[in-house]
């Protein structure tokens, strides 16, 4: 293992703690920068050149190119890129083709499903002008999803190939946020229930939803990271208009 730390720049998000966990399970040395997503800091031209989608998670590996800088942006694309370099750690080698096919499969079931229909259906229900078609439509699609891991993890530990992987890394942290919105419809979800409450006693877990957080920043309009221009204005995370204009001159 490299003796440079990965630069991790990050947030307390569902997206961001798959990759605090990863870094915290596989015991693999990082440094942690808050992107304070609440304000747009993850619009500014530095953290642009990690990652041009402008989202968190991003990794800087300092040696990851043949010795040269390597950023990686994409929860999914961090965590496997991690788990390839530390010895398919939580992953499963191209040896064992069905077990490393099955790891991928929820992995991309979780970042083409449970995470855009989660944060939909999150995004709707919190607006103070409530659209109901929407919160019907993404909670149905979201009961839908809880369904399916339900009955995939009847009589199993964990989500793929037999043990805890990236797999059950990736969808830990949406599962766990979601599950207390959807009301007395997610008790009927016993199986996702006893595997959630599984990984969140894991102590590396609970040391990764400590990591990043803005709430821990000295106040709600800091910066955790890069230095704030002169005359900065905060963008919501909502504010995609506002945001599209400001990449458009970027």
């Amino acid at each position: 293992m490299d003796a440079k730390p990965i630069q991790v720049y990050s947030c307390g998000t569902p997206n961001g703690d798959k990759v605090h966990i990863y870094l915290e399970e596989a015991g693999i040395p990082y440094d942690a920068h808050t992107i304070n997503i609440r304000v747009g800091e993850q619009f500014l031209p530095e953290f642009l050149a990690i990652n041009p989608n402008n989202r968190i998670p991003a990794i800087v590996d300092p040696t990851g190119d043949n010795g040269k800088s390597l950023p990686v942006f994409e929860s999914a694309a961090i965590l496997i890129y991690l788990a390839e370099k530390n010895g398919n750690k939580f992953f499963a080698p191209t040896s064992k083709p069905k077990e490393r096919y099955e790891i991928l499969e929820w992995v991309e079931w979780q970042m083409g499903g449970v995470g855009p229909m989660f944060g939909q259906f999150n995004h709707f229900n919190s607006r103070d002008q409530k659209d109901e078609y929407a919160i019907e439509r993404y909670k149905n699609e979201s009961l839908r999803l809880i369904t399916i891991l339900d009955s995939k993890l009847e009589g199993k530990e964990w989500v793929a190939a037999g043990e805890y992987t990236i797999a059950d890394m990736v969808l830990y942290p949406w599962i766990h946020a979601i599950i207390p919105k959807l009301g007395n419809e997610a008790a009927t979800f016993a199986n996702v229930k006893r595997w959630d409450d599984k990984i969140s006693a894991r102590p590396a877990v609970q040391k990764a939803q400590k990591v990043c957080r803005i709430d821990a920043l000295p106040d709600a309009n800091a910066f955790g990271t890069f230095k704030k221009p002169e005359g900065w204005e905060a963008i919501s995370i909502y504010d995609v208009k506002k945001q599209r204009e400001l990449l458009a001159k970027k």
